[in-house]
């Protein structure tokens, strides 16, 4: 942790430097060279980019005052700039952001595509009640559509695919939703009645493990899954609990954690040979959010416990409207909405997930991208 902190604290200090780098530059030259050829990405709106932006759906993010402090503008981003794995992608060298799905063309896939969306979950039915949107099954079923279309550039050349799919890197971060947009939400969703916090963790985990095996099947070899955050402690949650313990839903956080060590265990299943040939990271976003909320201030961020824009407690009872005036010190808050961190917090735990396995299991994404 300490490592971490260390690492968190130097790139608060480049910040404070120079608030035009934000501890990174806009996209690297290609010449700095790639980490690795392409990268994939699956998940909800903490990575989404803007494949939701056509559609019927309340998780949206194509309006300002999203996207204020990227050059695009608003583009379907959940924050305020970069999120996490735009910050990953310019370590891992990308000249420019991965783009999303909705948009990827022709040799653009040959890069790599974001599939995420944001509501999705896990399970079908989660974040149906925000509209439409596309779940990880549906996800995976898109990079199955690509992975076609690549084999067309490699003139049905299975092994020369697979072997360029075997250096790319895949990134998935879900589950978030499946407690907060399904499990904790009993007005429009049974699964708390039908199930036990235990029981449904471990059928998520079953879903998640049989989504993930199918991803490999179609070629994934390097991937990234990230732990569920700490959402009893986001200005949502925050505007929502009277707890006289804790600030935090703690009930929340507690089956949220179910989750996460069953996915820690099935990583290391799987690195143990269960997928021959693959090797799987965990970041740990749980205990990397929980860092960053507890010492947030002497990282730099004064407001740990509220969104920059929103309307209410906490400003999480309703999150950031159309045209909305947010937070002028926007680096000095973590959370960017109810839901959502900042960009500063995204290129902090980018910087420290990369090069530091304080919360990156077994190695780091560094390491990974050069296996």
């Amino acid at each position: 942790m300490k490592h971490f902190r260390d690492t968190i604290l130097t790139c608060a200090c480049m910040w404070l430097l120079s608030l035009s780098d934000i501890c990174l530059s806009q996209p690297r030259s290609p010449q700095q060279g790639l980490q690795v050829p392409c990268f994939f990405i699956f998940g909800d709106s903490l990575v989404d980019n803007g494949n939701n932006n056509g559609m019927l759906t309340l998780a949206r993010a194509n309006y300002r005052p999203y996207g204020i402090d990227f050059p695009q503008g608003p583009t379907g981003r959940f924050t305020n700039g970069r999120t996490y794995v735009d910050a990953l992608a310019q370590l891992l060298g990308f000249p420019t952001y991965i783009p999303p799905y909705t948009r990827a063309r022709g040799l653009d896939l040959l890069r790599g595509a974001n599939y995420a969306s944001g509501a999705a979950g896990i399970r079908e039915e989660t974040g149906s009640n925000l509209g439409a949107h596309t779940s990880m099954n549906e996800q995976v079923s898109n990079f199955g559509e690509t992975v076609q279309q690549l084999r067309r550039y490699f003139r049905g050349d299975n092994d020369a695919l697979n072997s360029y799919l075997g250096k790319c890197l895949f990134f998935s971060g879900m589950g978030s939703n499946d407690y907060l947009n399904n499990y904790f939400m009993p007005d429009f969703y049974s699964t708390s009645s039908d199930y036990t916090a235990r029981a449904f963790a471990t059928i998520l985990l079953q879903q998640y493990g049989r989504q993930l095996a199918q991803l490999y099947s179609l070629g994934a070899r390097k991937v990234i899954v990230t732990a569920v955050g700490q959402i009893g402690c986001i200005p949502y949650q925050l505007a929502r609990f009277h707890g006289n313990n804790s600030r935090c839903n703690e009930k929340i956080n507690s089956a949220i954690q179910l989750f996460n060590s069953g996915l820690k265990r099935m990583v290391q299943n799987i690195n143990g040979g269960q997928l021959p040939g693959a090797k799987f990271v965990y970041l740990d976003f749980y205990e990397s959010s929980q860092d960053l909320s507890l010492n947030g201030t002497s990282l730099g961020f004064d407001v740990v416990d509220k969104g920059c824009c929103g309307v209410g407690k906490n400003n999480g009872q309703i999150t950031c409207l159309p045209l909305q005036q947010p937070c002028q010190d926007r680096h000095k808050y973590l959370f960017w909405d109810a839901f959502h961190p900042t960009e500063l917090a995204n290129i902090l735990l980018a910087k420290a997930t990369y090069t530091s396995q304080s919360y990156t299991y077994p190695i780091n994404i560094q390491q990974l991208a050069a296996l």
